[in-house]
């Protein structure tokens, strides 16, 4: 099932909790409700609805996530998705994304709910029978987003323990993306993918040009992989400034000669790929970025 067709508002306020009543149980745990502006809005919370009927009172020390889809389709295609999953597979994606708030300290967007469940049943299913599909890009995530990484890894112990599904550790990887992509407000989990393999890319040309291997542990590493993550969101959510400082581009480009030959090598990828070329920012703060990472002790 696609989930491209969902959008997610923000959960929704101001309703008169004690009046909440259950107009569809989509399982134990997500029922649909009313609010006070007569929305349908999704209420998920653990054994919410264990041995409830419509028009029953919601219990709202239970509710743990409420959020309104947008149009019938989506909520027709919302609850078919609930209706369907193995309810132990949405528990352990609501208790991964729990687990991933806390590490974070951050909460996630809505879409989690959705993709993260929807993943993890497909990933079970492959895993029955017999289907090692391996990410390619497990090796790059890993290095690039290792918190997360960590969180995906924690998603396949908790399916090992409660189902007794050994997944491949790659879909530690594929978890991790999905958790990277919640965190950017809802970004194409396409454009995430595309924003590992331009860090990846641009890395390597780095790597080649001045032939030597990055110590990854190191802070200036952390920092040059930081900038290019942010730099990679902005140039493919077409988000990009110049500041048109010309002195500072100047000095950069008279002091660090190597690192900035390095940015014009990174400048014809870019060119080549995305049918784009850096500013002048970009370039300068690139080059500060190489120089460092290339010249610490």
């Amino acid at each position: 099932m696609s989930l491209g067709l969902f959008f997610w508002k923000s959960p929704f306020r101001g309703c008169q909790t004690s009046e909440m009543k259950i107009e569809k149980i989509l399982n134990n745990n997500v029922v649909l409700t009313l609010n006070e502006s007569n929305q349908e809005t999704v209420v998920m919370g653990r054994g919410i609805a264990f041995q409830k009927k419509v028009g029953q009172d919601i219990e709202t020390d239970k509710i743990e996530k409420t959020f309104i889809p947008e149009g019938q389709e989506v909520l027709e295609n919302l609850a078919n998705l609930y209706r369907d999953i193995d309810p132990d597979i949405l528990e352990i994606a609501t208790n991964v994304i729990k687990y991933a708030q806390g590490v974070l300290r951050l909460k996630l967007s809505n879409h989690i709910y959705l993709t993260l469940p929807d993943h993890l049943s497909y990933a079970i299913s492959r895993t029955k029978e017999g289907l090692d599909i391996r990410n390619p890009l497990t090796w790059e995530i890993k290095r690039f987003y290792k918190v997360e990484y960590e969180i995906g890894l924690k998603a396949i112990s908790l399916v090992k323990d409660e189902m007794s599904i050994l997944l491949p550790d790659s879909e530690a990887a594929s978890i991790a993306l999905h958790i990277v992509n919640a965190r950017q407000d809802n970004s194409d989990l396409g454009v995430t993918i595309r924003m590992t393999e331009l860090v990846q890319d641009i890395l390597n040309i780095v790597h080649f040009y001045y032939g030597m291997t990055f110590d990854e542990d190191s802070f200036q590493y952390t920092r040059f992989i930081t900038h290019l993550q942010y730099f990679a969101r902005r140039l493919l959510h077409q988000e990009r400034r110049e500041s048109n400082d010309d002195f500072l581009y100047d000095q950069i480009q008279k002091k660090y000669q190597k690192a900035f030959k390095c940015t014009e090598r990174i400048n014809d990828y870019l060119l080549n790929v995305e049918n784009t070329s850096l500013t002048k920012d970009e370039q300068l703060y690139l080059a500060i970025h190489i120089q460092r990472v290339t010249t610490e002790d």
